[in-house]
C-alpha cells in the first residue's frame, strides 16, 4: 500500500457520440485559447489597439499552435511516422476506416517556432507594429495556456514522470500500473503558473513592456527553464537520451533559453 499516493484513473472523455468524442484534453485547449483571448483584449484596450485585430490574432495563434505542435512532435520524436503518414499528421482523423482521433501528439517546441513565424506575419499584415511588440504581449496568454495544456495531459495520463520509488506520487491506473510516479504534468503546470504571475506583474507594474523584446526574453528564459528542470523527472518520450544524458526536450530548450537571455540583454542595452 502506498499511503501518500493518488490512484489516478479518470475518464478522458466528457461524452461520446459514435466515433466522435469530446475529451477533457480538448476542453483544456479551448479554455486556454478563450482565456488568452480575454487577456489580449485587456491589453489591446489598454493600449488603444482596434479590437477587430483580435479576430485575426486568434486565428493566427490557433492555427500556428496546432500545426506547429503537431509537426514538431513528429519532427522531433517520430519522424518515421511523418514520412509514412503525412496526411494523418495534419488531420484530426484517420481514414480506412474513418475514426476521429483529435490531435494526439503535440510538441511545445514546435508550437513555439510556429507561433514566432505566425506573429511575424501578423505584425506585418495586421497590427503593423514590430514583431517583438506582439511577442512581448502574447507571452502572457501563452504562459497561462501552458497550465491548462499540462492539466489536459494529466487527464490523459500522458507525459508521465519517472517512478518515485516511494509512497509519494500518482498511480496511473489507465496505464495498467500499480506503482507511483512523479506527477510531472502538475510540476510543469505549477511552473508555468509561476511564470505567468511573474510576467503579469512585470507587464502591469513596471515599465519593462516599453523595452522592446524584454517581456519575450524573460518569458523564454522562465518557461524553457521550467521545461528543462521538469524533464529530469519525466520519462523520456523517446527510448534513448539524446546526448550528455539530456533528452531531446532538454536539448531543444537550451537554445531557446539562450535566445531569451539575448533579448533581455538587447532590450536593456537599447
Amino acid at each position: 500500500m502506498y499511503l501518500l499516493s493518488i490512484n489516478w484513473d479518470p475518464s478522458i472523455e466528457i461524452f461520446k457520440i459514435g466515433s466522435f468524442s469530446i475529451r477533457y484534453y480538448s476542453l483544456m485547449f479551448v479554455i486556454a485559447f478563450l482565456l488568452g483571448l480575454q487577456i489580449m483584449k485587456k491589453i489591446y484596450k489598454d493600449e488603444g489597439i482596434n479590437l477587430e485585430k483580435l479576430d485575426s490574432l486568434f486565428v493566427y495563434m490557433v492555427v500556428s499552435i496546432l500545426i506547429g505542435a503537431r509537426l514538431g512532435h513528429f519532427l522531433f520524436y517520430d519522424f518515421e511516422f511523418l514520412i509514412k503518414h503525412p496526411l494523418q499528421v495534419l488531420l484530426p482523423f484517420k481514414l480506412n476506416p474513418f475514426k476521429f482521433t483529435g490531435y494526439q501528439g503535440l510538441a511545445s517546441h514546435g508550437a513555439a517556432i510556429a507561433v514566432i513565424i505566425a506573429m511575424y506575419i501578423y505584425s506585418k499584415k495586421v497590427v503593423h507594429k514590430p514583431m517583438l511588440w506582439i511577442l512581448d504581449r502574447i507571452v502572457l496568454p501563452v504562459a497561462i495556456g501552458g497550465v491548462f495544456v499540462r492539466l489536459g495531459n494529466l487527464m490523459n495520463s500522458e507525459i508521465i514522470g519517472k517512478p518515485t520509488n516511494s509512497d509519494y506520487g500518482f498511480i496511473f491506473r489507465q496505464l495498467g500500473e500499480d506503482f507511483p510516479r512523479h506527477p510531472t504534468q502538475l510540476y510543469e503546470a505549477f511552473g508555468y503558473l509561476v511564470t505567468f504571475v511573474i510576467l503579469w506583474f512585470i507587464f502591469w507594474k513596471t515599465d519593462k513592456k516599453e523595452k522592446l523584446g524584454y517581456m519575450f526574453g524573460i518569458f523564454m528564459v522562465l518557461l524553457w527553464t521550467v521545461r528543462f528542470i521538469v524533464e529530469f523527472f519525466k520519462e523520456a518520450q523517446v527510448d534513448k537520451r539524446a546526448t550528455w544524458d539530456l533528452n531531446t526536450g532538454q536539448l531543444l530548450s537550451i537554445p531557446l533559453i539562450l535566445i531569451g537571455f539575448y533579448f533581455m540583454y538587447r532590450a536593456k542595452k537599447s
